[in-house]
Parts: structure tokens; sequence; C-alpha cells
């Protein structure tokens, strides 16, 4: 049976265009009110409240996945279980809080009957629903409806695309937040220290350059030939040349500058290094973050880069072949 005829495959391609459907209806149904929203949310987390997402059924993971959204960038969210909340969970709702109420048709009992118990204690509310006239999107502070004219489902009855539309909607009322905040790489790492991107981002150019005997340095009154020697020794392609011995970076020589100076003056051996050397080359600070190390190789033409303090004295290399096994690429 041909991939044009399997009847599986034909049903997965269906469920894609349905689901692609109902996510392009509902960016292109959006107004006034996301950015609203966002602004809400912005003001509650500058009053120091918090996010509070409440669902039943197949919207309780989608509240859950988007309160480790929020969480993971910087704005402090928790799932608030609408069973539960009867029972003692409004302990987690404070004046000043915002509560976004998610339910497909906008009647569902246990999200509903919040409403007011949420109003009495001063909670503002955002209904995430897929009806304009319902009950919820009415009753709330602000509605964001998405538009889905049928699920991804055969009989129409799964949730599938209404679900697909509003984690995507909550996804876009997270970044557009995060967007407005200006929160950046290195924050996102303060939240993640222990996955592999945060630990990645949170290194610094102390952390991988080179240092010690695999880092060359040497004055810069020594011979072409000694320079050499150095870099080999270092296992390097530089060495940090210095204004006498123990003072600051003059410049630096590298194989490639050998093989240009050898190519240009046959003797070049026997000769000072400083004839052929680099002057102020592009160096780096060691508090720095590494990936700034990353950006410096990608504008520039070169392999090595030598880390200096701020009495502009050596203390390091960065090579940039150890970038891919730091994962920093």
């Amino acid at each position: 049976m041909s991939t044009e005829t399997n009847p599986h495959l034909a049903q997965a391609r269906l469920v894609f265009t349905l689901e692609m459907a109902a996510l392009e209806a509902t960016r292109n149904a959006l107004d006034e009110s996301f950015p609203a929203v966002v602004e809400k949310m912005r003001e509650t987390l500058r009053q120091k409240g918090k996010l509070l997402f409440s669902g039943v059924g197949k919207n309780e993971p989608i509240c859950l996945k988007l309160v480790g959204t929020c969480n993971s960038t910087g704005a402090p969210s928790c799932f608030l279980n609408p069973t539960n909340a009867l029972h003692g969970d409004l302990g987690l709702c404070a004046p000043g809080d915002l509560v976004f109420l998610f339910s497909n048709s906008g009647e569902s009992a246990e999200i509903v009957a919040l409403l007011p118990l949420l109003k009495r204690l001063e909670v503002a509310t955002v209904a995430v629903t897929g009806r304009a006239d319902s009950r919820l999107a009415k009753n709330c502070d602000h509605a964001l409806v998405y538009r889905v004219e049928r699920e991804a489902c055969p009989l129409n009855l799964a949730p599938t695309a209404s679900t697909t539309a509003a984690l995507v909607l909550g996804d876009a009322l997270a970044m557009a937040l995060l967007a407005s905040r200006e929160f950046s790489r290195e924050d996102f790492a303060r939240f993640h220290p222990s996955g592999s991107l945060g630990q990645t981002l949170l290194l610094r150019v102390s952390d991988i350059m080179r240092s010690g005997e695999r880092c060359a340095v040497r004055p810069d009154n020594i011979s072409v030939h000694d320079a050499i020697l150095a870099i080999t020794k270092a296992k390097s392609g530089i060495v940090a040349l210095t204004e006498g011995e123990g003072g600051p970076l003059s410049g630096v020589f590298t194989d490639g500058d050998f093989r240009r100076a050898v190519l240009k003056t046959p003797e070049a051996l026997g000769l000072p290094v400083a004839d052929f050397m680099t002057r102020r080359p592009t160096t780096i600070r060691p508090d720095l973050m590494a990936v700034e190390a990353l950006k410096v190789f990608q504008n520039r033409n070169f392999n090595e880069i030598v880390v200096v303090d701020t009495a502009g004295l050596p203390l390091g290399v960065i090579d940039s072949q150890d970038l891919p096994k730091l994962k920093i690429l």
C-alpha cells in the first residue's frame, strides 16, 4: 500500500490539517484583549503577585505545563486544582494574584464555581475558552477566546484541536511576557542550573579557558624559534607575548603568523618574534559569560582568544576547538 493511500497516514495528515487550522484561526482572531492580559500579568508580577492556572480534564496538564513554563522564565506560578480549591486550596490565592481559568465550553461546573470565590478574594481572572458567549468568558475580568471549527477527532468529540489551541495561546502569553520583561539567556540559566542548557549558559570565560602549562606566555623579546617551541609545548596554536617578563599583553603570535612569516621571510626563525606578532589583539575578560567568546569567534576570523585581567595581564587562552566539547556551539 502506497503512502498516498495508507489510511493511517491520511488520518494523521487530517489531524495536522485541522489542528493547524485551529491555530491559524486563533492567531488571526487575536485582538486588544491579548496585550491587555499581558500587561495585567506584568502588573501582577511587579506587585509581587503570582500567576495561577486552573482547569479540569485535558486542561489540567495544559495548566501544569504553563506553570512550568512561567516558573522557568521567572514568573512565579502554580496550579490551582479547581476541586481541591473548594476544600481548602483557595489558600493559594491572595489579593493581587491573577488566575487563568481554562474551559473549552466555558461552562465547566468546577471552574464556574470558582468565579465568585475568587472575586471575593480580590483575585483577577482570565477566561481561556473556546466560547465567547459562555458564563466563564462573560464573568471573568478578561477573556481570551480560541477559535476551533472542529476537533481533529473523527467523531468531533475528543479534545484535540481545542487543547492544542489552548496550549499555544498559553505559550503565546508566556513568551510575550518574557519578551516584555527583557528576560535574558543568563536569567534563564539561573532557573535551570542542573540542566545541560543551564550549565552551558552559566559557564564563564574563566571556566573554559586553557591556563597553566596549556597557555603559552612569553616576553615579546624572544625569537620566532622560541615562540614556536612555546606553542608546541603548550599544544596550542598561539603564544601570548608580554612587555617583558610578567608584563601586560603586547601581542600574540599564532601558527598562522608563523606560516605567513616564513613565506615572506625564510630566515624568520632566527628573527625577533616582535617583527611578526599581531599587536593589539582581540582579548576577552575572564568574568564574561562563555557564550560571549562564541560571539567573538563568530564575528572574527581566528581560532584563539587571549584572556586578560583588568591590568592586561594574560590569564589564559580560549581555543575554539574546545567549544563543541563544552556544548557552547
